[in-house]
């Protein structure tokens, strides 16, 4: 279940730490470091959107996993940036799309 992100808007740097799984640490308006595990990327309408939960784990309820969406822009110096979905149609779309992805992800036979 997708989740809107709290802050509206996030100044990041990325540090990727390669393995199995994609880590990518953000730093928040306040200069919190905070650390997210990428499970989904999509381009739509050529624009790059992540599916993130915390490292750390995040909320789970009755099987449901919920993530943030990001998406991914650069800055004048080229650096790449996550931002948040204030657009609420935009976040409707993106988040359907996740949800999409994931629910088909999910082995009902296993």
């Amino acid at each position: 279940m997708a989740k809107m992100a709290e802050d509206k808007n996030i100044d990041n740097e990325l540090e990727i730490t390669e393995g199995e799984a994609l880590y990518i640490t953000l730093t928040d308006e306040n200069g919190q470091e905070l650390e997210f595990e990428v499970i989904g990327e999509a381009v739509l309408d050529d624009v790059t959107y992540y599916a993130m939960v915390p490292a750390e784990g995040g909320s789970e309820e009755e099987g449901l996993i919920e993530y943030v969406l990001l998406k991914k822009e650069q800055d004048e110096n080229g650096e790449d940036l996550f931002i948040t979905l204030d657009d609420e149609d935009e976040f409707e779309k993106v988040a359907n799309y996740f949800d999409e992805l994931f629910d088909s992800e999910i082995d009902y036979d296993a």
